[in-house]
Parts: C-alpha cells; structure tokens; sequence
C-alpha cells in the first residue's frame, strides 16, 4: 500500500489518503503513533491545519537556528567561498549552469584548492548539458580541468532532456533547444549542509540579480539531497577527462537515442525508489526529535520523465489555504500554470499578495530577437489573469506587485504563508520553482517546505520578504495600461508552455 501511494503521488494521481491509511502500512511505537495522529508538529498545536504535509512527502525535523537566511548576492557568493573552504567531506553543486567570469573562475580556483588540501575530498557537479555546453566558453570548460586533474575526487554531469533527439537535436541551434526542458534545480552542498536557493552560479547572481537562498545545517537532509543528485547523475552524461560525453557507470540508455519512453520509465523509477525510500525511512524511526521546532519537507517536480511531486504538494497548499489566512507568492517569471490560477481563484480562502518581476527588473529585458519580448509576455499573462480574477470578484482579495531597483534585475520565488491572526509566516516555499508551465512540465526543480514554530526563523523569514516587497510597487493599473506588441500577444497563445 505504501510503494502503491507513492508512486500515485508522484504522477499526480493522489487523492489525499488519512493517517489511518499510513499507520496501516507501518509498525509504530505509540509516541510515533500519537505524534502522526496530532498531525506531526510535536509541540507546535497551531500548525494543525498544515499536518497534511506528513502524508506528502518526507519530513525532516530540526530547530530554528540550524537555519541561516541569506539576503544578498553577494553574501550568497561569500558563503559559497566559505563553505567550499571548509568542507572536508563532500561538495554537491546542481545549477542550471556555471559562468565564466572573473567571479566564477575565483570559485572554480577555489574549489581547486580544497580538493588539494583534502585528498578525501569528494566533489559532484550536475549542470545542464544545453546550457552548460553554449558557446566556446562554458560550464564544461570552466570545470574540464577539474575532471583532469583530480580524477576520482569529481564526478562531473551534465543532464540532458530525453525530449531532445532526432532531427530536433541535430537542427536546433543553441539557446533554442534549451526551450525543451532543463536541469533547473538548484541545490549546494557542503558536508553535512546545504544551501537551496533559486540562483545560479554566475556572475549576475553572485552580485545585482536578487534570488532567494537559505542554508540549513543538518545530516539527515543534506544526505537526501546528496543521494538525489547521485541518482539524476545515473541517467545524465558523464563528462570524461578527454573532454567526451558518455553514459555512467550504472545506466546504459542515452537519453537522445533509443526508446524515450524507456529511458523516461526507467530514470522515473530511479527517482520515485530513492524518494520512496526516504519517506519509508522517517516513518521508521524509532526515536523522535522531540526538540524540533521546525520541519522540511523536500519537493521534487520533474515533469519530462512523469514525476509531478512539488506541483500537486504546492496546488494543495493553496486550496488549503483558510478563511484569514495570508499568502504572498513570488515568481522571476509570471506565467502561473492554468491550475494554479484556478486554484487561487476558486478554492484559495487566502488573502493574496503577488510578487513579479518589473519588466525594467527582468533579465530578458533589452534581449536581442524574440527574447526581447518576454517581458511583455509576463505582462500579458499577469493582465490576463487579473481582468478573469475581476470576472470573477475575487480581485479583491489578490493583489500584484512588481519589484524594480535601479540596476538590479528579479529572480526571487516562493511563497509565504499566515495562518489567521498570524503576524509572522508560519511556512514558506523556496527553491527554483517559478510555479509556471516550465517549472510543472519541462524542467528539473526542487525546493523546500519548510514550516516552523520557531519565533526567530519566522521573524527572519517575515524580514526577508519585507525586503523583497518594499522594494515593489502596487501594479494592477500598470499591467491592465501596459502596451504589448501583437506578436508579443501570438507568440504568448502559441507557446506559452516554454517559457
């Protein structure tokens, strides 16, 4: 029954299933037992009504102050610095891709230098194949040398999209064939912590681009997600010293050649198995973290090979959501997916607050050829869903914000959400998840649930929102005035789900 509801989970064919349903499955002490039926959160009766979480997905209970947030991009970089200085164990880096600027090369040096001083170093990079191999400089050859010079110490992938094959991989020239999905996930590890952040390792990140990014020490954790990007490195390319692309060691299918549908089948089960596993692994623990006054939840979406995991966790938060409640969510990129935007129309009882990108704060503003044209999409896509929520009388209730600083560009996403009467967030979404068409059926994502009882972590969290926020402004009569070209209007009805 257990495996059975996972693997419905994880291709979005859940009904949600009752504790009863759980204690079935497993054996429990009655500690276990009376903490699984109070809805988990040991200690904290106000989060009754997120108990639901437990059913969903592994947890991982920790306290507050294992848990750092990070502001600034550049305090992001430094604590990267840092960490990889430090380590003595492991470093884990999954990234979209790494750059080639001064900055980059300082933290290729760097990471250099550790596997120098710790021969018992260990070092795995996953990074997307399109993106990391565009142009003559690229992710591959900034870390190429690494490959060479430690051999054993770097496991190098690099993930490539079973969607790209045939005719379309041959024709599709560079920043196009990306369009077919990406390794997205953005996840940093360090011995026994891990940074899970929306940014990518590149010079922009690293200084004006705002994202969000937070570090949580602890084993547990830190281990799923070192084991997780193990498994995707199965079925990604190994890149070898002689600069090649092949298969590794335990997979044999390339994902653009042969059976797609084989290849999907099987890099599925490598994922549902390693989660599967997890979650059987907290539900068999036989000692409780009776000091824990804050929980993760990992959350997995990974659509290109059928795994829907964050997506139905994420559509249930916000149906959940309570009469009084608040819920603020921010996304890089507007383009909800449809079922979201029903879903906070209909069945969402939260008062709303959006917070998007400026089309002066988008990365793509200014882009040569079509690319230029994002902003305005966003924008169309944001007008859209504003006049149907005025359709609907529930204008009242969500409100849209644009963020804009003068030289700085947006990639912050995530969600904060307020039980009623709360005056600080009892739980927040944060990852690399932009809750749009590509987040849910192209790329790679993960980010955290996390939901505390901690006064501190809250106070932190409701500060690193006050930041993002009061650098926005209100935007409802900017998005229904703002002129978007017509061709702007076509492309957005024809490819939508790209972008």
């Amino acid at each position: 029954m257990k495996m059975m509801y996972l693997r419905r989970l994880f291709t979005q064919e859940l009904c949600p299933v009752t504790h009863t349903d759980l204690m079935g499955c497993l054996q429990h002490s009655p500690q276990q037992l009376q903490q699984l039926l109070s809805g988990g959160f040991a200690g904290a009766p106000g989060l009754e009504s997120l108990s639901w979480l437990h059913n969903l997905a592994p947890c991982f209970p920790l306290r507050g102050d294992q848990i750092q947030v990070i502001h600034e991009p550049q305090h992001f970089y430094q604590t990267l610095m840092q960490r990889i200085r430090q380590a003595k164990k492991r470093v884990v880096l999954a990234s979209l891709y790494l750059g080639t600027g001064q900055l980059e090369n300082a933290f290729v040096q760097t990471l250099r230098h550790s596997l120098q001083a710790q021969s018992s170093l260990r070092l795995n990079v996953l990074l997307d194949f399109t993106r990391g191999t565009r142009g003559v400089a690229n992710s591959k050859t900034m870390l190429l040398p690494l490959v060479r010079e430690f051999g054993e110490q770097v496991q190098f992938s690099l993930y490539h999209t079973p969607d790209l094959r045939g005719m379309t991989k041959r024709l599709a020239p560079p920043r196009w064939n990306e369009l077919l999905g990406l390794q997205h996930m953005k996840v940093y590890l360090f011995d026994d912590a891990v940074i899970i952040s929306g940014a990518n390792l590149s010079n922009d990140y690293f200084t004006n681009r705002q994202d969000r990014y937070i570090l949580i020490e602890d084993k547990p954790l830190a281990d799923f997600y070192a084991q997780l990007i193990e498994r995707v490195q199965e079925f990604s390319l190994a890149v070898s010293a002689d600069a090649t692309e092949g298969l590794h060691r335990n997979w044999r299918i390339l994902p653009y050649e042969g059976t797609k549908e084989q290849f999907i089948r099987l890099a599925k089960e490598r994922v549902t198995n390693f989660v599967q596993e997890a979650y059987q692994r907290q539900l068999q623990r036989q000692e409780l973290d009776t000091e824990a006054d804050t929980w993760v939840f990992p959350l997995l979406e990974m659509g290109q090979i059928g795994i829907h995991h964050d997506s139905v966790v994420t559509k249930q938060l916000l149906s959940n959501c309570i009469a009084g409640s608040r819920l603020k969510l921010a996304t890089g990129y507007f383009n909800l997916t449809q079922e979201y935007m029903d879903t906070i129309t209909h069945k969402c009882l939260a008062q709303c607050s959006i917070l998007m990108a400026h089309p002066n704060a988008n990365g793509f503003q200014g882009a040569k050829g079509p690319a230029g044209g994002i902003p305005a999409a966003y924008t169309l896509i944001a007008k859209s869903f504003y006049e149907s929520l005025v359709r609907r009388q529930q204008n009242h209730r969500v409100n849209f914000f644009e963020y804009q600083k003068p030289g700085w560009t947006y990639h912050a996403k995530g969600l904060w959400y307020y039980l009623p009467n709360a005056r600080l967030p009892n739980l927040t979404l944060i990852g690399s998840s932009n809750f749009g068409e590509r987040s849910v059926n192209r790329d790679l994502e993960t980010q955290v649930c996390l939901v505390t009882d901690n006064m501190d972590l809250s106070q932190r969290l409701q500060a690193e929102a006050d930041r993002l926020y009061d650098l926005s402004t209100t935007a409802e009569r900017d998005i229904v005035q703002r002129q978007v070209p017509r061709w702007v209007q076509a492309v957005v009805r024809i490819f939508r789900n790209f972008f």
